[in-house]
């Protein structure tokens, strides 16, 4: 059983627990993960324009190029990320300029995110005020559409329509319309922060201002593109542009997914949620060492970087094995090779109920595989 609130340490406790350097910002360092990322995505581009030709019989190629492209772009989306946190330097308009920069080329609107990002840092695995991958209560009507669902249709077929609809449409819903976002915010949308639906505002004072400098961006690229088409035509900027960025929303909808969900990872009422519960809810998962490198260990590291965000992803290796060493019975490592595991989160992570009462009481999902278990191997959260 995952410890009651009052058992956890505080949240002071686990990061005095951390060695001091982990913290430190590099500029230089973070500079040179951004250009790595940002050149290998460019050269990419410009190797898929000069030799592949746009014929409907390179559709092979051009599908290779786009998850190969994608999945590098993927690294400067992680920078940018690691920017919105605050992790990237001590320079803010350095930080800043990089992240609007990056995250505004793949269509993403910077501090718009950067707020509702930190909301979900703020409310991880919150059952009603988490901002992403909350999910659905068996009982309330999402709940008992996807129950039936999953009853109607079979484990095998549900599982691809929960994996088509989180890794196509997951991205863009959520930026539109808050999909997967906790019942406190409602309806949201990450461009016109006037739409909120819920009691709870995701955008308030002066964050509206700053979801309209995140729109300049973004409006800005689409120009490009739309010139670009006008140039080139539409099947190339498709190709060249439109067909990697689906796998980089593939990647951060997956990333994201298999960070907070598994079926034996409980979801908090507030009467049981604290900061750092949540965060020890996160699960890191072995990416292996290609995509630890593309993806700037977005997700092995990933329990550190929810205790602190600000920590640099090149400093995570080192917070990580301070935490599995302070914290075994807490910290949450999961060896399923990743295909599997997401192919069990999408088949089996249909909708939670509660269980216990009192101080003990968890919200899960009905259907249960054998449970994860800590670094020392004693820790069943099922």
């Amino acid at each position: 059983m995952f410890p009651p609130k009052k058992d956890f340490p505080t949240r002071a406790e686990v990061l005095s627990s951390i060695p001091e350097d982990c913290f430190k910002k590099d500029t230089g360092k973070s500079m040179f993960y951004a250009a790595i990322s940002t050149l290998m995505t460019f050269g990419c581009g410009v190797l898929g324009y000069l030799y592949i030709p746009l014929s409907l019989n390179f559709w092979p190629v051009w599908l290779a190029y786009a998850a190969v492209t994608g999945t590098i772009a993927t690294g400067c989306w992680v920078v940018a990320h690691e920017c919105g946190h605050n992790a990237f330097s001590d320079n803010r308009f350095i930080q800043d300029l990089v992240g609007y920069t990056l995250h505004s080329l793949l269509l993403v609107p910077y501090f718009s995110w950067q707020r509702s990002h930190a909301v979900h840092h703020s409310r991880t695995n919150h059952l009603t005020e988490g901002e992403t991958h909350v999910p659905y209560i068996k009982g309330e009507r999402k709940g008992t559409l996807n129950l039936n669902l999953h009853d109607s249709i079979g484990e095998g077929p549900f599982a691809f329509v929960q994996l088509f609809a989180h890794l196509i449409f997951g991205w863009p819903a959520y930026l539109l319309t808050g999909a997967t976002g906790g019942s406190a915010r409602g309806i949201t949308n990450h461009f016109l922060p006037m739409i909120n639906s819920g009691p709870v505002e995701l955008f308030p004072g002066s964050w509206k201002n700053k979801v309209w400098w995140s729109d300049v961006g973004v409006a800005g690229v689409c120009v490009v593109l739309a010139s670009l088409l006008s140039q080139v035509g539409l099947s190339t900027v498709a190709a060249l542009y439109f067909g990697p960025y689906m796998f980089v929303n593939v990647w951060l909808v997956l990333y994201t997914w298999l960070q907070h969900t598994d079926t034996d990872v409980p979801h908090l009422a507030s009467s049981e949620w604290s900061y750092i519960k949540g965060a020890f809810l996160t699960i890191d998962r072995p990416y292996g060492a290609l995509f630890d490198f593309l993806h700037h260990r977005i997700g092995s590291t990933h329990v550190a970087h929810h205790v602190e965000c600000a920590i640099p992803h090149y400093n995570a290796l080192k917070a990580t094995d301070s935490l599995k060493a302070q914290f075994p019975s807490l910290y949450l490592y999961d060896s399923t090779p990743i295909a599997s595991a997401l192919w069990r989160v999408a088949s089996k992570c249909v909708a939670v109920e509660q269980r216990d009462t009192g101080r003990d009481i968890l919200w899960t999902f009905s259907d249960k595989k054998s449970p994860l278990h800590s670094t020392a191997a004693s820790n069943s959260i099922a």
